[in-house]
C-alpha cells in the first residue's frame, strides 16, 4: 500500500513539474497558431465581437468619448463651412462691385465712347457701360415708374431742366477690386478724362471695400478660431479615450494575463481595445455628420437672408456627394479613435 501511495506522489510531480507544464504550454501555442492560421476570419470576428464587448461594459465612459469626438468632428465642418461661405460672399461682393465715374453733364456720347476705349485697354478692366445725360434721365424715370408724384411734375421744361444736371457716367468693372491703381491712374491722368471729370461728385472707387475687407477678415477669423478650437477637442477626445481604454486594460488585467498564459499573441489581446474605440468613432462621425447636414440646412435660408452666399455648400450638401460627407466623418472619427487607443494600448498594456 505504501509502494502504490509513493507511485502516486511521484506522477503527480512529474505532471506539476515545470518542463512538462513548459512543454504543454508550448504545444498549446502551436495548436493555437495552427488553428488561426487556417481560421482568420474567425480570429476576426473574435476580435469585434470582444471589442463590442467592451464597449457596452463601458458605457459611460464610451458615451463621454463619442460625444467629446463628435463635438470636435462638428467643430471641423464649422470651421471649413464658414471659412468657403465668407470668402464665397466676399467674392460674390467683389463680383457686384462696379466703380462710377461722373462727368459733366454737357459730356457727349463720342467723348464717352473715346474715353471708353481708353480705360478699356486696361489690363483690369473687365466691362465698360456709359450713359450720357439724356440717357442717365430715362434711367431715372424707369426707376420712379411707380411714383405717380414725380412722373407728374416732370414736364418738358423739368425735363430739360434736369438733363443739363445729370452727370454722364461711366461704370467699369474690373478683375481686382483690391488694386486700381491703373485705372486711377488713367482717370485722373489722361487728359480727356481730367476734362470732363465732373467737380461735385468724386470717383466711387472705396464703395464696399470696408464691407469686403471686414468679411475677408471675419473668414481669416473664422479659420484660425475654428483650428484651434478643434484642436483643443481633438486632444480631449483623444484624453477621454486614452483614459476608457486604460481602464478597461485596468478592468480585464486578469482576462488579459489569462489569454497570454493560453499564448495568444499581442495582436488578440490588443484588438478588442482598438475595436472599442474605432466604434466610438464611427458613432462620432454619425452624430457629427447628423447634426452638422441638418444643423446648416436649417439655418441656410436664415443666412442667405443676410446676404451670405451658402449656394456652394447647399448644393454639395443636396447632391449624391453627402455620403461622402458622412464617409468622411466617419473616417476621421476611426483615426482619431484608433491613434488614441494605440496610445493607451502601447503604453498600459504591457504592464497588465
Amino acid at each position: 500500500m505504501v509502494g502504490k501511495k509513493n507511485k502516486k506522489k511521484e506522477e503527480e510531480i512529474k505532471v506539476e513539474d515545470p518542463k512538462t507544464l513548459k512543454k504543454a504550454a508550448k504545444s498549446g501555442l502551436r495548436t493555437m497558431r495552427r488553428t488561426r492560421k487556417h481560421h482568420p476570419l474567425r480570429e476576426e470576428g473574435r476580435i469585434i465581437k470582444y471589442g463590442t464587448k467592451g464597449f457596452a461594459r463601458n458605457f459611460w465612459l464610451s458615451s463621454a468619448a463619442t460625444v467629446v469626438m463628435s463635438i470636435t468632428l462638428i467643430i471641423l465642418f464649422v470651421t471649413v463651412v464658414a471659412s468657403v461661405i465668407l470668402t464665397n460672399t466676399a467674392d460674390m461682393m467683389r463680383d457686384k462691385i462696379d466703380i462710377t465715374i461722373y462727368f459733366k453733364p454737357t459730356t457727349t456720347r463720342e467723348i464717352l465712347d473715346q474715353m471708353t476705349e481708353t480705360i478699356s485697354a486696361d489690363s483690369n478692366t473687365k466691362s465698360v457701360v456709359t450713359s450720357d445725360s439724356a440717357e442717365e434721365y430715362e434711367k431715372f424715370l424707369t426707376e420712379n415708374a411707380g411714383s405717380d408724384e414725380i412722373i407728374n411734375v416732370l414736364d418738358d421744361e423739368m425735363k430739360a431742366l434736369m438733363i443739363s444736371k445729370m452727370q454722364a457716367t461711366m461704370r467699369i468693372k474690373v478683375y481686382n477690386v483690391d488694386n486700381l491703381d491703373s485705372i486711377k491712374g488713367i482717370v485722373e491722368n489722361d487728359e480727356t478724362f481730367v476734362e470732363y471729370l465732373d467737380d461735385e461728385k468724386q470717383p466711387t472707387y472705396d464703395v464696399n471695400q470696408v464691407e469686403i475687407a471686414t468679411i475677408t477678415s471675419w473668414a481669416r477669423i473664422a479659420r484660425t478660431g475654428g483650428i484651434i478650437l478643434a484642436a483643443v477637442f481633438l486632444v480631449i477626445s483623444i484624453l477621454i479615450i486614452f483614459s476608457t481604454i486604460r481602464m478597461a486594460i485596468f478592468s480585464r488585467r486578469e482576462e488579459i494575463y489569462m489569454m497570454k498564459l493560453v499564448g495568444a499573441d499581442k495582436r488578440f489581446i490588443r484588438g478588442p481595445f482598438l475595436v472599442e474605440a474605432e466604434l466610438c468613432g464611427v458613432l462620432a462621425g454619425i452624430v457629427a455628420a447628423s447634426v452638422s447636414y441638418f444643423g446648416f440646412m436649417w439655418l441656410a435660408p436664415r443666412l442667405s437672408g443676410y446676404g451670405i452666399n451658402v449656394d456652394e455648400i447647399v448644393g454639395l450638401l443636396q447632391s449624391n456627394k453627402l455620403i461622402i460627407m458622412f464617409l468622411i466623418f466617419i473616417g476621421i472619427g476611426i483615426i482619431i479613435g484608433r491613434v488614441s487607443s494605440r496610445l493607451a494600448v502601447s503604453r498600459y498594456l504591457h504592464k497588465a
